[in-house]
């Protein structure tokens, strides 16, 4: 990951329903019109989308801080932002 920080793009995580075996791409840079996904806006920014699969169906909830240690997952890294 580059020395950047990514672009916050909303201080709360983003539920989405997903599908067992289905592939996602979220959005590690912030700029994405299409959050939590990546949509190509990290071009020459250094950052590139993480690849996540679901194992299940069922309801996930993918940072949207872009800040989470695991990510694309929310830890509570938002907390820590909205209070700084």
């Amino acid at each position: 990951m580059p020395d950047q920080k990514p672009e916050i793009a909303q201080t709360e995580p983003i539920p989405v329903e997903v599908e067992a075996g289905k592939t996602y791409f979220w959005c590690a840079c912030g700029r994405s019109q299409r959050q939590p996904f990546c949509d190509g806006s990290h071009r020459d920014t250094g950052f590139e989308p993480v690849k996540w699969q679901a194992t299940d169906s069922r309801r996930v909830w993918f940072c949207g801080c872009k800040h989470s240690a695991g990510a694309p997952l929310c830890d509570g890294s938002h907390k820590a932002l909205a209070a700084g």
